[in-house]
C-alpha cells in the first residue's frame, strides 16, 4: 500500500544541508503494525510527516495505493490526508470547548462530503469501542490523560482511514495507561487497521509486528518483531 523509493528531505540551515531523510526505501503492506524508532533527530518524525502527506520529498518517489504523492500539490495532498490518514499525537489536540463526541466528529466537518446522518451513531460506536460511552458529553478537562488519548484515537478513526499514524501516542501517559493504549492499538490492528507508530521507547515498539530503527535520516534496521 505504501512504497517509498529513495526518498530524501533536505533542509538548508545557512550553508549546511541537513538530510532529515536520506534516500529512504520502505514498503508497508495493508494490515501491518509498524513501529519506527530512533533518537531525537534520527528522522522518524520527518518520515511520519512524509507518510501522512504533510510534507513532500525533495527527491524520490512516494506511492500510496498507486497514487503518486510526491507529484501532488497542496490541495491534492489535503484530499489524500482526509481520505487515507488518521492521526494520533502525543498531546491529544482536543478542542477544550467541545464535548467528547463533538471532538470525535470534528474531522467530518472538514470532509469532502461533510457530516452525514450516520456519523453520530458511528461516533457513538467508536466511543464504545474505546470504552468511553459514559463520557460522551464530557469536556476534555473532565477526562484523564488516557481517556483523552482514547478520544483522539476515536477521532482519528471516524473517517475510516486506511492508515493510522501515531506520533509518540503514549509520551504523556504513565506506564499503566500506556499499556492500555497499546492494547487498544493492537486490537485495532487485529481487526485490519494499518498502523505506523513513532516512539523512542523499546517497550512500546515491542507491541508492533515490525520494528524500524532510524539514524541520521536512514533506516538502519527493519525486522519483524
Amino acid at each position: 500500500m505504501i512504497h517509498l523509493e529513495n526518498i530524501s528531505r533536505i533542509y538548508q540551515i545557512g550553508n549546511q544541508s541537513i538530510h532529515a531523510l536520506d534516500a529512504v526505501n520502505l514498503d508497508i503492506s495493508a494490515g501491518e503494525f509498524v513501529a519506527v524508532m530512533g533518537r531525537s533527530g534520527s528522522g522518524k518524525s520527518t518520515l511520519l510527516n512524509m507518510l501522512g502527506c504533510m510534507d513532500r520529498p525533495d527527491e524520490g518517489e512516494y506511492l500510496l495505493d498507486e497514487n503518486r504523492i510526491s507529484a501532488m500539490d497542496d490541495d491534492a495532498l489535503s484530499a489524500v490526508r482526509n481520505r487515507y490518514m488518521g492521526f494520533v499525537f502525543q498531546s491529544f489536540h482536543l478542542l477544550p470547548r467541545l464535548t467528547t463526541i463533538e471532538n470525535v466528529l470534528l474531522p467530518r466537518r472538514y470532509h469532502t462530503h461533510g457530516m452525514r446522518e450516520i456519523d453520530r451513531s458511528k461516533a457513538v460506536e467508536l466511543l464504545r469501542r474505546v470504552d468511553l460511552e459514559d463520557r460522551m458529553e464530557h469536556k476534555p478537562n473532565e477526562l484523564s490523560g488516557g481517556q483523552r488519548q482514547r478520544v483522539a484515537i476515536a477521532r482519528a478513526l471516524i473517517n475510516e482511514p486506511k492508515v493510522l499514524l501515531a506520533d509518540e501516542p503514549t509520551g504523556n501517559l504513565d506506564s499503566r495507561t500506556s499499556d492500555a493504549i497499546m492494547m487498544l492499538l493492537k486490537e485495532l490492528n487485529e481487526d485490519g487497521q494499518t498502523i505506523v507508530l513513532v516512539t523512542h521507547e523499546p517497550e512500546i515498539a515491542a507491541h508492533a509486528q515490525r520494528q524500524i530503527f532510524m539514524r541520521d535520516g536512514k533506516i538502519l534496521q527493519d525486522y519483524a518483531a
